[in-house]
């Protein structure tokens, strides 16, 4: 299903029904990077045929990579090894993912032919130096333009060297691009976090068979390791699941059983941070899917109340604030994010865009620094520009859930990214969203 432009909501007062959400992004990306360059066949299942995760995989496939495509969801990767890729025909067009261009320049960093990673508008405007400088440190020879943005270029280098960094922000993507380029270093590359962030990477490469060592906020890994293939089980995405768990606590008639989500420890600030403000959210069968603890979450209606958010939630929920923001619009009283500056650098600066989306629709909320101070009120009708982010304007989707009036959500096209089937879950679920 195609996603156009533009979303029109008419308010609806019932979220209901029990599904499963897109599959997780973060995930998916892993597992074709970590399949391509492993010893073997491997398979995956549950893989999101977003636009963002079929990005990762057309890159390889450009390098050389054969993957076969049974079915919707389902990938076999044929493993070329560590120093199997070979050199693409042009730059590598990664779109508006983020995700791909920085997990790729480390693990690109230690092959033996040059290569460019460009992306769209949006994603040629995302800070590159967080994963350049430390690459060069490690001898790679990576480079952006002058803004410090892409398109990346990466030539051969004379060898990458091991090394212990601590990072200055708490970046899931700036720690697995320095555990993929150390993979290909001499010695032992041990990176510190300022703070825990979503651990997919570690947890995968273990699956791979790789020796990665965890001792508090310090994880190390010895260069040379051979991946060594397996079959991978991709779980729904707990950042997906965030739209649907804000609209059930929002909605007047709320009840939605999410099934075989992933509950991460290092991904559930959205469940915390949400039963902070009173939500009823139930965590049914809790399992293992492959190297990753999965459930079923059940949310129903809730009378929400405002909190100021832990700043030690905040890494674990970066990707979930905009859902939070809306939850926050339809809460009594004040919400105070602090600690958040990573939301400026997103896909949209999601401090700005969502402060500005929400005053349209009548709330107060006043952006700052490092967050944002949300009043709760009644949302009413409006016009909202979600700057072709697709955290917002799905979010905003569920703000239809609490609107007196129309919502329009304009430049909505990337949703498609993470979410292809979003408008269908929805509206079966009881939204009413005309494209």
């Amino acid at each position: 299903m195609s996603v156009a432009d533009t979303f029109k909501l008419q308010p609806s007062t019932q979220l209901q029904g029990s599904f499963r959400v897109a599959s997780d992004k973060s995930i998916s990306h892993r597992s074709v990077m970590f399949s391509a360059i492993a010893e073997g066949t491997s398979h995956v299942t549950g893989f999101l045929e977003g636009e963002d995760s079929l990005a990762t995989l057309g890159a390889f496939q450009a390098m050389g990579v054969k993957v076969e495509h049974p079915q919707s969801g389902e990938l076999v990767v044929h493993g070329v090894g560590l120093h199997g890729l070979k050199q693409p025909d042009g730059a590598l067009y990664l779109g508006n993912s983020g995700t791909s261009m920085r997990l790729l320049s480390g693990l690109l960093a230690g092959q033996n032919f040059p290569l460019t990673l460009t992306g769209d508008k949006s994603l040629s405007s995302r800070p590159m130096r967080r994963v350049t400088i430390p690459l060069q440190q490690m001898g790679a020879e990576v480079h952006s333009n002058e803004q410090g943005t892409p398109p990346l270029e990466i030539t051969p280098s004379k060898g990458l060297h091991g090394f212990h960094y601590a990072l200055p922000v708490a970046s899931a993507q700036v720690k697995s691009c320095l555990l993929l380029a150390g993979l290909y270093a001499e010695g032992e590359t041990c990176l510190i976090e300022p703070a825990p962030t979503r651990d997919h990477t570690e947890r995968m490469l273990r699956s791979f068979s790789v020796d990665v060592q965890t001792d508090g906020n310090q994880i190390c890994l010895q260069g040379g390791a051979t991946l060594k293939a397996c079959d991978i089980q991709v779980p729904a995405d707990i950042s997906s699941a965030a739209f649907f768990m804000v609209g059930a606590c929002i909605a007047k008639q709320g009840d939605v059983t999410l099934t075989e989500v992933g509950i991460n420890p290092t991904r559930t600030g959205i469940i915390d941070i949400l039963k902070l403000m009173g939500a009823e959210i139930e965590i049914l069968n809790p399992r293992q899917a492959g190297a990753e603890p999965v459930a079923d979450l059940r949310i129903k209606s809730s009378q929400l109340k405002g909190i100021d958010i832990p700043e030690e939630l905040v890494p674990l929920a970066i990707d979930e604030f905009p859902a939070v923001f809306v939850a926050a619009a339809c809460a009594e009283g004040q919400t105070r994010l602090t600690g958040a500056e990573e939301l400026r650098v997103k896909e949209s600066d999601r401090i700005q865009v969502m402060a500005e989306g929400l005053q349209a629709l009548g709330i107060d909320a006043r952006p700052t620094p490092d967050g944002m101070i949300i009043q709760g009120g009644q949302i009413q009708g409006g016009k909202v520009d979600s700057h072709g982010d697709h955290r917002i304007a799905m979010s905003f989707a569920m703000a239809s859930l609490r609107a007196s009036g129309e919502i329009t959500i304009t430049d909505c096209a990337n949703v498609a990214t993470s979410f292809p089937d979003f408008i269908e879950l929805a509206n079966n679920a009881g939204l009413h969203i005309d494209i």
